[in-house]
């Protein structure tokens, strides 16, 4: 149901992570995910340690769902020295085409400990329905 649209993205984060560089807006890094099918519903987890929920944007436009996040340093004081600095910072992005089936008007999103949760229902046409056949006439009945 959920397609990659890019297959190089992965190749462009490994290089970002060994060369150090942060995401900026017009080349954003990519934010790990995992998607899987729970229920009646496509759940897509991404992780975002450390940033806030006003950093975070999540639209969708026809099947394109895009989320985007920005991880700022924490603010330093004139005092402070900076030993060892590894956790990313900067901008975050990533876009996923959701398939026909899928509901993309109920949408939910959660976040809780530097994880964002979407569940997107599987739309009621998309589910399986059964078909009964009428008497002698051949007349076909659809039940939702």
């Amino acid at each position: 149901m959920l397609m990659r649209t890019d297959p190089f993205r992965e190749m462009d984060r490994i290089v970002q992570q060994l060369s150090g560089t942060s995401g900026t807006w017009s080349k954003p890094s990519v934010m790990p995910m995992d998607a899987y099918r729970q229920g009646d519903a496509y759940v897509i987890a991404f992780d975002l340690p450390g940033v806030s929920t006003e950093a975070i944007d999540i639209d969708v436009e026809r099947n394109m769902l895009t989320v985007k996040a920005e991880r700022r340093p924490t603010g330093k004081s004139d005092g402070v020295q900076m030993e060892l600095c590894e956790r990313p910072l900067g901008v975050f992005s990533r876009q996923v085409m959701l398939a026909d089936t899928l509901d993309t008007e109920h949408i939910e999103a959660d976040y809780d400990a530097g994880v964002l949760t979407l569940r997107i229902p599987i739309a009621e046409r998309a589910k399986p329905r059964k078909i009964t056949i009428g008497g002698e006439s051949g007349r076909k009945q659809i039940s939702g």
